[in-house]
């Protein structure tokens, strides 16, 4: 019998309520409530990717809502950066799918970070975040939400360390810093990623995986580390130190949240640079 959209729909959310409940929706509405990301008044523009993060996260969101603790509204906004038509058509459909009622804008970043030779995976993240902002604005939102999940946390932290020599974490909330009055928030903070492979595994569902032009050719693949870039370097890391320190992950997590600051020699606060010698 073949399964029709209620039926993926009812799947989808039943398993968010019950069978990945403690792994999914309990770390959401914890992030939501510890970094207190939902607010009375809200208009939280909910933005999609067309990945498995960024799909779940729609879903969560309509799941805290229903529960009607706070008011707030939600829009699920979709930016097209310059998709071919098969990848626009995988959003689309899986957004019906999903009962995600999706608003959807165009761009033309695809096209402009073609010709950078030098970081464009940067420049396209940047111009994505900018394009958002500016559309959740127009429609009226306080607030974008990003799907970034709990290795991405932790990855980010080694990253910066080894990679780029610094100390710094991808946090929960920020405001913009060009946008007056909007903020951006990460409600999967505490969710890990193997447990959304999982839900997405369950419930027979494919996404977006990369739709750039650089990479296409993985556009709808599963996560299969295919990808040569240095965050795969450090997932691989963190999974080896793990054969031998299974608290590694959470480790790195808790140390953005101890910095002793009488053992550090120099850190940067509101772009001022303070060192130890100051107060010695």
């Amino acid at each position: 019998m073949k399964e029709t959209t209620e039926d993926t729909i009812k799947k989808a959310e039943t398993s968010i309520q019950k069978k990945y409940h403690k792994q999914l929706f309990s770390p959401f509405a914890r992030a939501c409530k510890t970094y207190r990301l939902i607010e009375e008044g809200d208009h939280i523009a909910v933005c999609i990717s067309g990945g498995k993060d960024s799909m779940l996260m729609a879903k969560l969101f309509q799941e805290i809502q229903r529960h009607r603790k706070v008011n707030f509204e939600l829009t699920f906004l979709v930016m097209d950066p310059g998709y071919v038509d098969a990848n626009r058509a995988l959003i689309e459909s899986n957004a019906a799918a999903l009962g995600i009622p999706v608003t959807i804008f165009e761009s033309t970043i695809f096209d402009t970070v073609d010709n950078i030779d030098r970081n464009p995976c940067y420049l396209c993240a940047r111009m994505r975040r900018g394009y958002l902002y500016s559309k959740a604005k127009e429609l009226g939102c306080n607030k974008i939400a990003l799907g970034h999940h709990y290795d991405d946390v932790i990855e980010t932290i080694l990253m910066g360390m080894l990679y780029g020599g610094q100390v710094q974490s991808m946090m929960p909330k920020l405001h913009s810093t060009n946008f007056e009055g909007m903020e951006l928030i990460r409600p999967m903070y505490f969710i890990r990623e193997s447990d959304i492979c999982a839900w997405r595994d369950y419930n027979n569902l494919r996404f977006l995986q990369c739709a750039c032009h650089f990479t296409e050719t993985c556009s709808t693949l599963n996560d299969d580390g295919s990808s040569n870039s240095k965050r795969l370097e450090i997932k691989n890391l963190i999974a080896e130190l793990k054969k031998t320190n299974p608290f590694v992950e959470s480790n790195i997590f808790k140390s953005v949240e101890n910095v002793n600051l009488d053992t550090v020699i120099e850190y940067k606060q509101k772009g001022v640079r303070h060192n130890f010698l100051e107060e010695y």
